[in-house]
């Protein structure tokens, strides 16, 4: 299968609630459409993850975020501009969003994403997704597909290829935190 059948059969499973295990521009991770609240129950579960702990979104390209989150940092787009590897960013005051994305504090972690595989299917989808490491919560991040755990395999309703879309950075992304509209946190380099 080609990457955009890969594309459009991802597309095809998201869009009827489903979950799947994909390459981003960081490491594999488990997705799901970031406004389904029902589906991102579904990764809560394959994870094991705790209710109260929130996961990252993806978006295409940076005129998204605006749909997500009321008063964008102004220093946002100074240091979206400026990061050279994979980097997340973390937004006070989210909209359109379900509660259960959302972290305790209101707040919600966004990447624009630059891996080919997830701009195609963002787009096709029209609606960002999830993109949480692939492993049981309290487990090393799977940095391959090799490194997943066959539990996680078996829980998802669809495998993207792993020779047909590939990761781009093999090692999770770098978050930021924004405190206010000039001044920031780095969480995870």
């Amino acid at each position: 299968m080609d990457i955009n059948q890969e594309v459009i059969q991802a597309c095809s499973v998201l869009k009827k609630g489903g979950t799947i295990l994909y390459p981003t521009d960081s490491i594999w991770g488990i997705g799901c459409d970031a406004t389904n609240s029902k589906a991102i129950e579904k990764i809560i579960h394959i994870k094991r993850r705790p209710i109260k702990k929130s996961m990252i979104i993806l978006v295409d390209e940076i005129e998204k975020i605006a749909q997500y989150v009321d008063n964008i940092p102004i220093i946002a787009y100074d240091l979206i501009s400026q990061t050279t590897r994979p980097t997340t960013f973390i937004y006070p005051n989210v909209k359109n969003l379900p509660k259960n994305l959302i972290a305790p504090d209101k707040s919600i972690a966004i990447r624009i994403t630059t891996n080919d595989f997830c701009q195609r299917l963002i787009r096709l989808l029209g609606k960002p997704i999830i993109s949480t490491s692939a492993n049981i919560s309290g487990n090393s991040p799977a940095l391959t597909f090799n490194d997943i755990q066959q539990e996680i395999i078996r829980q998802v309703d669809y495998v993207v290829n792993p020779t047909t879309a590939t990761t781009s950075d093999n090692k999770p992304s770098t978050i930021i935190r924004f405190l206010d509209d000039y001044s920031f946190e780095v969480v995870r380099e």
